[in-house]
Parts: structure tokens; sequence; C-alpha cells
């Protein structure tokens, strides 16, 4: 990617130990040589046989048993695939269902499958708590609204790495380390908490990619009974969506990619990308900030990133008391967390302004705290969900790391640091995360055309923070059959944040079927 954040959001983020996977929301860590070559030199990612094969048949089979789910109008069920699709049959994962029936009036559709992203957003959690109450009633009546949680995630055999009290210490760990010390126990924790992962879910972590996610989705299809994939995905869920319109283009229905990722680029090069996206974005909060007069920052926008730069190093060597009944100080990691975690929507640049008040004129960390736990998806009595460890691992297997090592990131930092003065450095080291993993990644950055895929929409929002426009360009540009639909403004996505344009623009899409024109612009 939840809210501070736009319910699409979904953020993307770990800590700053982890944001370089979750940040990019669906990042994917990527090939640890860089940006050189162009995003045309990559092979696209290969169609599949139309033919179902026989060894998974018996999956595509499989009726789906619906049952209460505790939530009011809604529906569960658990549905099977292969653990292994290279090995259908030797094992499979149970994946959470659920779903809102079609409200009328007017004729069903069919089924309407939505992605927070991530990776590691509950999609069934999004579905009960924003998507089948909040999303527009022309939409909810003509389709049943359903979700799944991927494989790894939420209530789908989720992939677990660290206690309560371990993640706090991970997510505290200082990421702009000053000399070896630091640097060795930066390193530290980013072996300790691969290592977690390793113990903990040994099998599973082999078979979490984004492609194995898509295919599932395919199943799923099938056993909702329909013929082809109506799909609204956000951030990573656009990655998510994407590769399934690439391995099953004859079976895209209406597509929605909503704060695209760019498939082609390697982690290096979306990480920096992404680092960008938050410095545009935090220009945008810094011109709103000097406007108010309760901003802590300065009076000019051009001071705000020099002070608020100042104030993370002053917390790196003092950390601020917070009231936190654990006992944990406002860290730089953590204050930094949430600064980022409010440039997703610029809602949540007023509790920003008073959460820096408070930290910067009466040393009270709580509210930059509170930020950087909704962040992480923290819970009060110190409990946290499975979305960082989910994050992490889809993204190390997706692509190779970006970095291989300290001294890597040291020689990319100049370039990190011109991308973002105040966020660089942390986001450059954040990139190290997948450098320690337990399992090998299975992909590469590749190309994304889906050629005979039906229209599918393609949404960017220029000055997005953490799937930058550029990215949504790209993916247009590679998708055979994509229209690019444009939202000028602020914050991470663009569909259901109040643009009525862009709201209209999507929602006949998907009830009647009529893309809009490619290239529309909406504010």
């Amino acid at each position: 990617m939840h809210s501070r954040r736009s319910p699409h959001r979904f953020r993307t983020g770990v800590t700053l130990l982890s944001f370089a996977a979750l940040l990019v929301s669906a990042c994917s860590s990527g090939s640890a040589t860089s940006s050189a070559s162009p995003a045309v030199a990559r092979a696209a990612l290969a169609a599949l046989p139309q033919a179902t094969p026989s060894a998974l048949a018996p999956y595509y089979g499989q009726k789906l048993s619906w049952r209460d789910c505790g939530v009011p109008g809604f529906q569960c069920a658990t549905m099977k695939a292969p653990l292994d699709y290279a090995r259908p049959g030797v094992g499979d994962v149970r994946l959470a269902v659920a779903r809102k029936k079609a409200t009328g009036p007017g004729k069903r559709i069919g089924s309407l499958l939505v992605n927070p992203g991530g990776p590691g957003g509950s999609a069934v959690g999004y579905l009960q708590q924003y998507a089948g109450i909040g999303y527009p009633a022309p939409v909810r009546a003509r389709y049943d609204m359903v979700a799944v949680d991927p494989r790894g995630v939420a209530r789908s055999e989720p992939v677990e790495c660290l206690d309560g009290r371990e993640m706090d210490a991970y997510t505290q760990t200082d990421v702009t380390p000053d000399d070896r010390r630091e640097t060795d126990e930066l390193v530290d924790a980013y072996k300790e908490f691969a290592e977690g992962c390793g113990a903990q879910s040994p099998k599973l972590l082999r078979h979490v990619s984004t492609v194995e996610a898509a295919r599932d989705m395919d199943i799923l299809r099938a056993a909702l009974g329909d013929r082809k994939l109506t799909y609204v995905g956000a951030s990573y869920g656009t990655f998510l969506g994407a590769t399934y319109a690439g391995l099953f283009p004859e079976r895209v229905g209406r597509l929605v990619l909503d704060g695209a990722m760019d498939p082609s680029l390697p982690s290096r090069r979306m990480n920096l990308d992404q680092t960008a996206g938050f410095e545009t974005a935090f220009q945008s909060f810094a011109k709103d900030c000097v406007r108010q007069p309760d901003c802590p920052l300065g009076t000019k926008a051009a001071q705000v990133g020099k002070n608020l730069k100042a104030f993370f190093d002053r917390l790196d060597a003092r950390p601020l008391p917070t009231g936190d009944a654990d006992g944990r100080r406002l860290t730089e990691s953590l204050a930094t967390t949430g600064v980022i975690a409010a440039m997703y929507d610029e809602s949540a640049w007023e509790q920003l302004r008073e959460a820096l008040n408070s930290a910067m004129r009466e040393n009270d960390g709580a509210g930059l705290l509170v930020l950087s736990d909704s962040y992480y998806e923290r819970d009060a009595e110190g409990g946290y969900a499975n979305l960082m460890f989910a994050n992490a691992a889809v993204n190390c297997i997706d692509l190779p790391a970006a970095f291989d090592g300290p001294d890597e990131v040291r020689r990319a930092l100049p370039d990190f640091e011109k991308a973002s003065p105040v966020f660089g450095e942390g986001l450059a080291w954040a990139s190290l995360n997948c450098a320690y993993w337990p399992v090998a990644p299975t992909g590469e950055p590749h190309r994304i055309e889906a050629k005979g895929a039906a229209p599918i929409v393609v949404v960017g929002t220029t000055r997005d923070p953490a799937t930058p426009y550029r990215w949504a360009q790209s993916l247009a540009g590679q998708l055979s059959s994509a229209r690019l639909l444009t939202y000028r403004g602020d914050g991470h996505t663009a569909y259901g944040r109040g643009s009525s344009c862009i709201d209209s623009a999507i929602n006949t899409y998907l009830v009647r079927g009529t893309p809009p024109t490619d290239g529309k612009r909406c504010s």
C-alpha cells in the first residue's frame, strides 16, 4: 500500500529496514545490476497454454463451500491450489476467499476480484472493511465483490518470521549507519529477520511468488464460474493483475490497474524511482505545510526538508519519549516511517503536522509513533500483522536483491541522496534487505505485453509517492491493449479517492465495458 492512507493504498513498506520492499509497494527487490538496461530490452512474460493441464484439473474443478464468516453480508470459503505448480498434487496451499454478493438492482455481471496491494496486504480484510461496502453502489449492485488472500498472506497460510518483541527491535534498528558497528548491527537485523522467516515457513517461502499468486487467481476465476477475470488491483495489486494478464491474456475481462508498477525494472532502479517519488510527495507536503500557521518546519518550502533532516539527525543521537507502554522511544527510523506513512494520502498531512509539532516543540514522540505503528500494522498489545513478513517473502523471491552487501549500498548513496535529500540514505540502506534471504529468487525483471487481451485500464497519479507516475506510463506502453488514465494530483492511487472524473471513468468501464480514451486526464 490503510486511513492515513487511502483505502487503496496498502502501502508497501516495512520498516525502514524493509522499506525497500514495502515502500515500493510491490517493490519487488530486483537485479543487482541496477538501472542500465532500458525496459525495451527485457524479455516479455510468456503466456501459458490455453488448455488446462490434466494435473491441474482437480483444482480447476473444485467447488467452493460458502459459509458465514462473522461479518454481516459476507461469505467465506477455502480454496485449494498446488503448493508447487511444477509438481501439482505433491502438496497444497489453502487460500482464504471472501465475497459479498451483488446487491442489485440490475442484472449481475459476474465476480469482481479486488486486491489492495502490499505485497502482503490482506485482500479479504480490504474487501470486508472497505471494498465490499465502500466501492461505488453501481459496481456493487452488478458484481459479486470477491477477494482472496494471496498465498503466505493473512488468512492464507501466512508466512511468519519474528514475534512482537523481535519486530519492535527490528523496526527500531538504525538504517542510516554512521560507522562499522552500526552497519554490522543493520546487517545482523536483516539476517535475523531472514533466518526467522526461513525457520518458521521453510516450504511455503519457496512458493509465494507473484506468478504463483496470479495462477491461483485463475483457479479462483474458474471456481467462481466466470469465463473471464474482472479485477481491480491497487499498487502491488497492479503487478499481480498485469502478471495474470501476461499469463492468461485470453481470459482477461475488465482489468483496472491503479497505482501501477513497472515490471521491467530491476529493484535498484525501482527503489531509486520510489525514493524520488517520496521526495516529490514530500515537496507537495512542504508547500502545504508552510501555508499553515502551525508548520513546525519553517516558513519557506525550501527550508522544510533541511529542517526535517536536522530533526532526524537529532533523533539519531537522542530518541524522544513516547509514553509507550512497552518503553519504546521515537528513534530516527520510527520517525522516518511515520513521516513516510503520511505521504500516501494528503488527508494525513494535518495529522503529520500535529505529530511533528509535538515531537519538535514538546519533545513528545507519541504522534509519530502512532503513524509508524499504523504503517507496520502493530496493534496496541504489541503484535504485528503478517504484512511485513509476507511483503519481504514475495519481494525477495520475485527478483534478485538490489544490493549484495554494504559496500554496494555506500557506492549508491549519492544517487539515492540526490533523489531525496531527506529520505535517500535510509531508503538506500533499506534496499539491502533481500541480500540475506534464505530462498533464491525465481524471477527477473520483464516486460508484460499480454497480446490478445481485452482493453486494460492503467491508472497513474502524477505525484504518487509509492508508485511514481512514470511506472504507469511504462506499464501502459508495454501492455498491448492498455488505456492510460491519469490523475493529476497527490497521494497513492486514484480510484475512490475523491476524483469524480476518475471514478466515473472506471465505473463506466466496469459496469458497461467501455474503457476510457487512452490518455484521458483527470484532476
